[in-house]
């Protein structure tokens, strides 16, 4: 009989405890809904990401760890970011997460990691903005063939109202996404045989100009491919 009047205590206080917590978990998580709605309402992001991480330790949700991995990138957060949803491939993974993972890791200098995701985007949803930036990483890792592709597909799809942001000026500026592919594609061209096809890579970086004479980075390019140019032709005079 004391065995089970123990029994009994010790289950009327197990209950009792998890009736408490079960409460008090509830209670948490209307204050830190109530937090999170009052952060937006400041404007506070980082209010919002303190709600949103409790939130999701309170009630584990991947929309949610999305958003908060999307919020670290609006900030510029991009480790914190990738930190939240990790850097794999996943067929499940939405489209937010895979944005998320993808500019992230473009913007932590990791072009080959950061295609893998851009394919996946690419393949949901192709467009020539996507076109454009994997061109550019593939660029970078002497994908020259992947890099065709690509500004093939760009240029094949762009229309007149498309813009690309440049950053290169202390002054952003904008630039029509037919100037910024054509531009690409003289950068191609000039990768894929610096000798042969210096010329052509000039020719394109002036169609660039025809479309946006105000173009910098085109006029930076085409005076670097013109230097280059000068010195192969006194290298041949020398020789």
């Amino acid at each position: 009989m004391k065995q089970i009047k123990l029994f009994s205590i010790i289950l009327g206080v197990v209950l009792c405890s998890t009736n408490a917590f079960a409460q008090d978990k509830a209670g948490l998580k209307e204050h830190y809904k109530a937090y999170y709605e009052q952060m937006k309402k400041q404007g506070d992001v980082q209010g919002i990401i303190n709600a949103l991480t409790h939130l999701n330790v309170l009630e584990p949700s991947a929309a949610r760890q999305d958003t908060l991995a999307y919020l670290y990138l609006s900030e510029g957060k991009y480790m914190e970011a990738l930190n939240t949803i990790g850097v794999e491939k996943n067929a499940t993974d939405s489209d937010m997460n895979v944005e998320v993972k993808a500019l992230a890791l473009k913007n932590l200098n990791q072009p080959k990691m950061a295609l893998e995701h851009y394919e996946i985007l690419f393949k949901r949803d192709p467009n020539v903005y996507l076109a454009y930036e994997m061109a550019d990483m593939k660029l970078q890792i002497n994908d020259i063939a992947g890099a065709k592709s690509n500004i093939e597909y760009g240029l094949a799809n762009v229309k007149d109202d498309m813009k690309r942001a440049f950053y290169e000026k202390q002054q952003p500026y904008e630039t029509p996404m037919k100037a910024a592919l054509t531009y690409l594609k003289g950068l191609m061209l000039f990768s894929e045989n610096k000798t042969a096809n210096v010329d052509t890579a000039i020719k394109l970086m002036n169609d660039a100009l025809a479309i946006d004479p105000n173009f910098n980075m085109a006029k930076v390019t085409r005076q670097a491919l013109e230097n280059q140019k000068a010195q192969q032709a006194a290298a041949t005079n020398k020789n």
